[in-house]
């Protein structure tokens, strides 16, 4: 089949799925311009600083995007592209856009507050505790699967990291630049921009060769610091500069495209049971694709950073459920760019294939001119830098649930030493580091499985509050009992290999306690999602 007919009609649906669907949940999610947003109730210059639409989708989508809508579908394409491109583009308008949407809302409407702690206005406090430890284990797999993607990178393309230093250099100074010298985001933006291609540039002519434990060290101490640093040092700049990035990245594959015309070197359908793909493609399909479909990270990612930044509530469709169909578009144009390989092609890091098949459609860019390693450089910088964005980003949320887990009311001072910022986010570092040494094709699994487990819970968490408010929530409940099915399946027999196929005792324990600790959560919540509070009990938003 055409590659050009499978973007052309992914291209159509998506854009349907958005006006008319997404209106949908607009609607039923009660989305009101006149509120004021939690960013200017709570302005604190840290944590909560109100920001232009389009400053915090690239923050938004440069942080929620990071690697897994271009590694997932790689490692799933084994099944076929043709199940993987089904799962996406449904996945991300009826599943992980009204997930992210809904998540989003949720916390705009309780102050900017984490997800587990909007779960605790209807659950109660235990509710919200087990939330947060999941959410915090889920976290450290995310900082694991990425430093060890980003390393690697690093080690096998040394121009790629050069480039990646110079670009968190530049993000400081544009942060500078906007928020403390006023230079219009315009100007900045074109200035920022020249800076990108001087990146680049830097890369090719100074590379940077060092190896993978010295990376590791070095991405260990960047994410300290980024996660301790106010958003507008780092976060916000440096996300806002790497959309720019993912959108030269997906409008050049998704052009490409059209220019190269492709066709498919991978079956329409693989083995979906036994021999060759390791794994049945019910449920692994759906958990290997993660974040190309639906990410429980997202939610964290919208109840932990961007609800504190968004300006106005109308901004919320296009950066949450706008933002998840922009990283199914990703997924797809991976499909197609790996689609076209040979078998042969297709060995390596997932970052290495992707950067070969995405670099051929660059090079069919007439305005362009790249030759084959230059574009494949260039995507991966890009791949890289949406890993940095999603490191940094994880490693802050992680420090925030942390810091909830210690929130107590009773001799706070107790716990001082425990939840501050630096010991916090100390924890947190230290755990996903020692996690990544373990590889992410090892950690991957149940990376997949936690991350749409949370997702689950999310939901969850959605409907206790639309449940309060007296709202419809079917459109939310279906896609909870979908990844529920998915993710329970999963780490069920994940639990199973772990015991009698190769034992792993690290990652027993933890898929153990993520199952155990989904099942209680999801009891505590039923009867407030099933049953009916009466109007005074509703908490207030």
């Amino acid at each position: 089949m055409s590659g050009v007919l499978v973007v052309a009609i992914s291209l159509v649906f998506l854009a349907l799925g958005y006006v008319f669907y997404g209106r949908f949940v607009a609607r039923r999610l009660g989305v009101d311009p006149g509120r004021p947003t939690p960013a200017h109730e709570r302005r604190d210059g840290v944590d909560y600083v109100p920001a232009r639409a389009p400053v915090v989708l690239g923050h938004h989508f440069a942080s929620i995007a990071g690697a897994a809508p271009i590694v997932g579908p790689i490692l799933a394409i084994k099944y076929g592209w043709l199940p993987v491109l089904l799962w996406v583009l449904l996945g991300v308008v009826f599943v992980g856009g009204v997930h992210d949407f809904a998540s989003l809302m949720a916390s705009v409407r309780h102050r900017g507050r984490s997800i587990g702690e909007v779960l605790e206005s209807y659950v109660g406090p235990g509710g919200k505790y087990l939330m947060l430890i999941f959410v915090w284990a889920t976290l450290l797999l995310v900082v694991a699967v990425f430093v060890d993607i980003v390393a690697e990178t690093f080690v096998a393309s040394p121009p790629v990291a050069t480039a990646s230093v110079f670009f968190i250099l530049l993000a400081i100074l544009f942060g500078l630049a906007v928020y403390r010298f006023e230079v219009p985001l315009a100007l900045a933006s074109v200035i920022g921009l020249a800076g990108v291609v001087a990146c680049v540039w830097a890369g090719f002519n100074f590379p940077l060769k060092l190896s993978y434990d010295a990376w590791v060290a070095a991405l260990v101490a960047y994410i300290f610091a980024a996660s301790v640093a106010p958003v507008w040092v780092l976060l916000q700049p440096r996300d806002y500069l790497s959309s720019f990035l993912l959108w030269a990245l997906l409008g050049g594959i998704v052009v490409g495209v059209f220019f190269y015309n492709p066709t498919f070197n991978v079956p329409a359908v693989g083995a979906l049971f036994g021999a060759g793909v390791g794994e049945p493609a019910f449920p692994f399909l759906f958990v290997i694709v993660a974040c190309g479909a639906i990410s429980g990270f997202h939610a964290l990612v919208a109840s932990g950073t961007t609800a504190k930044q968004l300006n106005n509530e109308r901004d919320a469709k296009p950066v949450a459920y706008g933002g998840m169909l922009i990283e199914g578009l990703l997924a797809v144009a991976t499909v197609v760019a790996v689609g076209l390989l040979a078998a042969t092609e297709r060995e390596g890091t997932p970052v290495s294939i992707f950067a070969a098949g995405a670099g051929r459609l660059l090079t069919a860019l007439p305005a362009l001119r790249l030759g084959p390693e230059a574009a494949g450089v260039f995507c991966a910088l890009a791949v890289s830098a949406f890993c940095l964005t999603s490191l940094d980003t994880a490693t802050r949320l992680a420090r925030f649930a942390w810091q909830e887990m210690f929130d107590v009311k009773a001799r706070p001072e107790r716990f001082r030493p425990v939840k501050n910022r630096i010991t916090a986010t100390a924890v947190a570092v230290a755990g996903g580091a020692f996690l990544a040494f373990y590889g992410a094709d090892a950690v991957w699994p149940i990376f997949g499985a936690a991350n749409q487990m949370l997702a689950a819970l999310a939901l969850l968490a959605v409907a206790a509050w639309l449940a309060a408010r007296g709202r419809r929530r079917l459109f939310v409940l279906v896609p909870m009992a979908l990844m529920f099915v998915i993710t329970l399946s999963a780490l069920g027999i994940k639990i199973y290999e772990y015991v009698f196929v190769e034992l792993n005792l690290v990652l027993l324990i933890i898929s153990a306690a993520l199952m155990a600790l989904s099942a209680v959560l999801a009891g505590l919540s039923a009867k407030a999602v099933f049953g009916r509070s009466p109007p005074a009990a509703r908490p207030a938003e």
